[in-house]
């Protein structure tokens, strides 16, 4: 049994790649599609301020960027430039654009990204649209943090209208135009397959996934209630909860502030992961290693591994 799915998590490796060699996240993904990986992933911060590291810097600088605990020098490349140097580098990889931080772009704008990327990658494009968490970000954009979920609703409303009818019209509380044609169109003609999480499944997010969804990226480990609530909603929806992606993620465990995690229980996390359901499953590589160089071969070992723990609880 081999089909599992293993994220790159790209961005956050700045223990293992300097943060401003951006080429270098591109061999990344060159060298996981060589061995065997299915999708890379990156995240997004247009900008951050005050209060980015409001709970303290992680213990251990290759943890987890999470929401307060970012030093506000921290590097984020523009997710839609990097991943398009991906697709022209790569034939197969996945590129998932997760955490799109989807109020702080008008739709109109938004809909020619993802499309322009979509099509250079052939249909490759995962988009994961989310209203984060830092308000600094949003006074220096202009956008209205305390309604950010109803913007990206709209938004949602206003791809879904940009993606199936040409020309299009739409009159919102946020956005309105009469008789525009946005091109060019995605590879789909749906769209792109489209991601939600977060923190908990709460009802804003469970509508998104019933309503536009393909695939549930939640932050950290969701309960067995959340599992029953959306399978639920999917159900009544009509729609089968199989066709919803479960996207699950991995944590080091580390020894001390110091040192990366061992790669032992990553595997045996991944495999776990696996066997519960979550078949696609994301791994930040500088949790694990420092040596960039050591790259590729730590890629393929993963990967061989966590298919022969696979083929061994088959």
């Amino acid at each position: 049994m081999d089909d599992v799915d293993l994220v790159l998590v790209l961005t956050e490796n700045w223990t293992m790649t300097p943060a401003e060699d951006l080429r270098g996240l591109v061999d990344l993904a060159v060298a996981a599609e060589a061995a065997g990986w299915a999708t890379v992933m990156v995240s997004e911060h247009v900008v951050l301020g005050r209060g980015a590291d409001a709970r303290g810097l992680p213990a251990n600088p290759r943890d987890y960027a999470y929401p307060g605990n970012q030093d506000p020098d921290m590097t984020w490349p523009d997710p839609f430039v990097l991943l398009g140097a991906i697709a022209s580098a790569t034939t197969s990889l996945r590129l998932a654009a997760s955490a799109v931080i989807a109020p702080l772009r008008h739709p109109l704008h938004l809909a020619t990204q993802v499309a322009t990327l979509d099509r250079l990658s052939e249909g490759r494009l995962v988009v994961q649209p989310t209203v984060s968490w830092h308000e600094a970000e949003y006074d220096a954009l202009g956008v209205p943090f305390h309604r950010r979920g109803a913007i990206l609703d709209e938004q949602l409303a206003v791809l879904a209208t940009v993606w199936r009818d040409q020309p299009a019209s739409h009159h919102g509380e946020f956005f309105a135009f009469d008789d525009i044609h946005v091109q060019p169109q995605p590879w789909r003609a749906s769209g792109p397959r489209l991601w939600f999480g977060g923190q908990r499944l709460h009802p804003a997010i469970l509508r998104r996934l019933v309503d536009h969804g393909h695939g549930w990226n939640p932050l950290g480990t969701p309960s067995q209630d959340e599992i029953d609530q959306l399978e639920t909603a999917l159900e009544a929806a009509g729609r089968d909860p199989a066709d919803i992606e479960r996207v699950g993620g991995t944590r080091g465990r580390f020894p001390d502030a110091d040192t990366p995690a061992p790669t032992g229980p990553l595997v045996d996390d991944v495999v776990e992961r696996v066997r519960a359901g979550w078949r696609t499953v994301c791994v930040k590589p500088s949790q694990y290693l420092d040596d960039v160089e050591a790259f590729p071969a730590w890629a393929r070992e993963v990967r061989e591994r966590v298919v022969a723990g696979l083929g061994e609880t088959a």
